[in-house]
């Protein structure tokens, strides 16, 4: 069994910068990618950011340059950067791991960005 927990969520101005971070537990491995998705209301489930091993990384257009998806091996742990975040940021984000294969799903951290 994986249990994803995410944390770092909140209240920030535009402009502003957040870090999330997800731990797993269970039979996680190193090969399996960890990534992040968010939802806002009335919007479908969108890819953000997913890193495969250290130098395989993948952003959503809309977050290049702004975002920066990391993994600690160690602590089996995933983290989003966020930098100069925007209203249109503001969504539930879903950290998942193996998203390709079995896809588990963490409980969601909301991040709420005001103009």
């Amino acid at each position: 069994q994986v249990q994803l927990v995410e944390s770092g969520g909140g209240l920030v101005q535009a402009g502003g910068s957040l870090r999330l971070s997800c731990a797993a537990s269970g039979s996680i491995f190193s090969g399996n990618a960890m990534g992040w998705y968010r939802q806002a209301p009335g919007n479908q489930r969108e890819l953000v950011a997913v890193i495969r091993n250290p130098g395989n990384t993948n952003y959503a257009d809309s977050v290049k340059s702004r975002f920066t998806i990391s993994r600690d091996y160690a602590k089996n742990t995933v983290y989003l950067q966020m930098n100069s975040l925007k209203p249109e940021d503001t969504a539930v984000y879903f950290c998942v791991a193996d998203p390709w294969g079995r896809a588990y799903w963490g409980q969601g951290t909301q991040v709420t960005v005001s103009s």
